[in-house]
């Protein structure tokens, strides 16, 4: 069975093709991403009538080169996955509707993905071949971290979410956006802060760990942003961000990515302990995070559990964990209807999602 899928949710561009194996191993047959960054850096964040605009030229161009580094033509695709939310409506739209278009043409099965199940499932696609079978995903703790999004959730098995704990407000992604231009870093803030970070002593400014203490799997990450903003004024004599000197960003990166990263750890080892599951994938643009990464990998080594993360290039917004999504319901049968409408706000593990 081969896939092809397409993501054009937010200001990312991508078309990916997957391919079945008899014994179950799935093969990334090509995976490619326009980014949109640069355009929409100027604006300090993304424009959804530019996106969407952006997402009509280039798609055509982008199918046409995944198609042929595969040495595949569309008649060889036996079923067209699309993003189908959360994002935004307009760029929705442009993706959904090229792989209906694609579907009806060869005759071949539609597949409306949910663009939080791709980033779920993206750990299982890479590495681990011999347990990306009929049955993927595996039972497990996911933590997804990104722009829109921090969800813990309990899965079962494929389309068996359970929700155990997301953002009350800001997502860990907002967060680290949202600080980064208070700083006036460049867009998207979160991996300027990583790199600063690097450079950085966190234990220079005590920043809050929102809701860490609570007895729950829920995050809380706007006071931090709070706190951030009335620290800010303190550094220099003028209270401008510009005149920070050098050092001094560092160590408030540094000190920001170690409050998120905190809380984000703590969390997900509460999860483990709770379920008792010794299984932990995360996802999501924020799991590039460095920090993030070394702190979780040292936690599951503490608790006796396996961490897996997806390669950098599947963190961010892609079409392959897309086209694996379709793929993985396509196996049982699992397609949408041609009227299927994109959806910013789906559900999922049984709550609406929201921007």
């Amino acid at each position: 069975m081969r896939v092809l899928g397409i993501e054009s949710s937010c200001d990312e561009t991508a078309v990916a093709l997957v391919e079945d194996s008899p014994t179950g191993e799935v093969r990334l047959l090509c995976s490619i991403v326009s980014t949109q960054i640069p355009l929409h850096r100027q604006y300090g964040g993304v424009i959804p009538e530019l996106a969407s605009r952006n997402h009509s030229g280039r798609l055509p161009y982008l199918l046409r080169e995944a198609l042929e580094s595969s040495s595949c033509t569309i008649a060889q695709v036996d079923a067209f996955a699309a993003t189908g939310g959360p994002g935004l409506v307009a760029a929705l739209l442009v993706g959904h509707t090229a792989a209906k278009a694609m579907a009806l043409a060869a005759g071949k099965p539609f597949i409306s993905v949910n663009h939080l199940e791709g980033h779920l499932l993206s750990p299982f696609l890479q590495g681990r071949r011999s347990r990306a079978a009929a049955d993927a995903p595996e039972p497990h703790v996911a933590l997804v971290v990104s722009g829109g999004h921090s969800l813990l959730l309990h899965v079962r098995g494929l389309g068996q979410y359970e929700l155990m704990g997301r953002s009350q407000d800001d997502a860990a992604g907002e967060a680290y956006d949202k600080v980064a231009k208070m700083m006036d870093l460049p867009y998207p803030g979160g991996p300027e802060i990583d790199k600063l970070a690097e450079r950085g002593d966190a234990s220079r400014f005590d920043l809050p760990r929102p809701m860490l203490h609570e007895p729950n799997f829920d995050f809380s990450f706007s006071g931090l942003k709070t706190a951030a903003l009335y620290l800010l004024p303190k550094l220099t004599p003028t209270g401008d961000p510009h005149e920070l000197d050098e050092q001094t960003l560092c160590d408030l990166c540094a000190s920001v990515r170690a409050a998120i990263t905190e809380v984000l750890v703590r969390k997900a080892r509460r999860a483990l302990r709770h379920t008792g599951l010794r299984l932990l994938a995360v996802s999501g643009g924020v799991s590039c995070n460095s920090a993030l990464r070394r702190e979780l990998a040292a936690m599951c080594a503490n608790e006796g559990a396996e961490l897996l993360l997806p390669s950098a290039e599947l963190t961010t917004d892609n079409a392959a964990m897309i086209a694996y999504a379709g793929l993985l319901h396509a196996r049982v049968g699992e397609h949408s209807e041609l009227t299927t409408p994109v959806d910013p706000n789906p559900t999922l593990a049984g709550y609406t999602v929201r921007q």
